[in-house]
């Protein structure tokens, strides 16, 4: 025991060391600002200051706005609309009657072209059935085209016919050639000899569009029947006939192959889409007003509504 006690005593002892703190040296901190501050100006510290509260408020429709332009167009456009059905009414009865008269001058027997016409007075006349006789002048044929015909590009053929007895020239639409034939070698029989007796019509050829160029007369290429420039360039007067033939099929395959001229058949070819021109203008102002009418009177809901600051704030 004694012994144990000793080697107690003399054995050294395990002390656990204790937990050093260092000590962190004090951060040198910037400050934000070295300027000193200031007292802050607040709004109420002006006399004459009005709050919003003290302003009636008014609800209005989402934003704020109200309708500009855009409003202004869509109010234009059922007006409009409406004003340009109503003058296709008028025009829809204008060509119809125009096609009625047309039509009962078709039907009416053919009248002899007499020797002098008055080219004023061929409107009144349009769709005429009329006959004329005499020569036709081949050397002075004139090819206006290109001109399509079921879905082939051809060409129209124009011959100064010279009348037997007065001497008077007018101009004959002969018809439709394929431009295979354009050449006269290629197409002699269409090149009839002797006296012959046409019947056509007398009519007021088409006119210009603004995508038609102007005709070349001194390289022989027409584009558009201009009666008095050709009348002047053959020394005829400035009358126009469209000859006509009936409707033989086989007849046509038999022209078309040797190059004969196809007269174009006895009817009025004026069209008529007035009535078509006002159901779209009289739908695009009903349609037009619904819209307006809805963009109008269109409620706004709660979400949408809000307080809108008096203007002098």
């Amino acid at each position: 025991m004694k012994t144990f006690s000793r080697l107690l005593r003399l054995s050294p002892r395990r002390i656990s060391p204790k937990p050093t703190t260092t000590q962190q040296p004090p951060l040198n901190r910037r400050p934000i600002s070295s300027t000193p501050r200031r007292p802050v100006k607040q709004a109420a510290d002006d006399p004459t200051f009005t709050s919003i509260l003290d302003n009636p408020p008014e609800l209005i429709r989402t934003g704020g706005r109200r309708h500009g332009y855009g409003l202004i167009v869509l109010a234009i456009i059922p007006v409009t609309a409406f004003a340009l059905g109503t003058w296709q009414v008028q025009r829809l009865k204008w060509k119809t009657d125009l096609i009625a008269k047309s039509e009962d001058r078709l039907v009416a027997p053919p009248l002899p072209l007499p020797p002098r016409i008055d080219p004023a007075a061929v409107p009144d006349f349009d769709y005429r059935r009329v006959l004329a006789t005499g020569r036709f002048r081949h050397d002075q044929e004139m090819l206006i085209g290109p001109r399509m015909r079921d879905g082939e590009e051809g060409y129209m053929v124009v011959t100064p016919l010279e009348r037997e007895g007065d001497g008077t020239t007018v101009l004959v639409n002969r018809g439709w050639i394929s431009k295979s034939k354009r050449a006269q070698k290629d197409r002699k029989e269409s090149l009839v000899d002797g006296v012959v007796t046409v019947e056509g019509l007398l009519r007021e050829p088409w006119k210009k569009n603004m995508f038609t160029p102007d005709n070349r007369p001194d390289l022989g290429e027409f584009y558009f029947p201009d009666v008095v420039q050709m009348a002047q360039l053959t020394g005829s007067q400035p009358i126009w006939v469209e000859q006509t033939m009936e409707p033989d099929l086989f007849k046509i395959y038999e022209y078309q192959e040797k190059g004969i001229p196809i007269g174009r058949q006895a009817e009025v070819n004026l069209r008529n889409n007035h009535a078509q021109y006002i159901i779209t203008w009289y739908g695009l102002a009903v349609a037009t007003t619904i819209m307006f009418y809805i963009l109008v009177k269109k409620p706004p809901t709660d979400v949408t509504r809000r307080v809108r600051l008096n203007k002098q704030w």
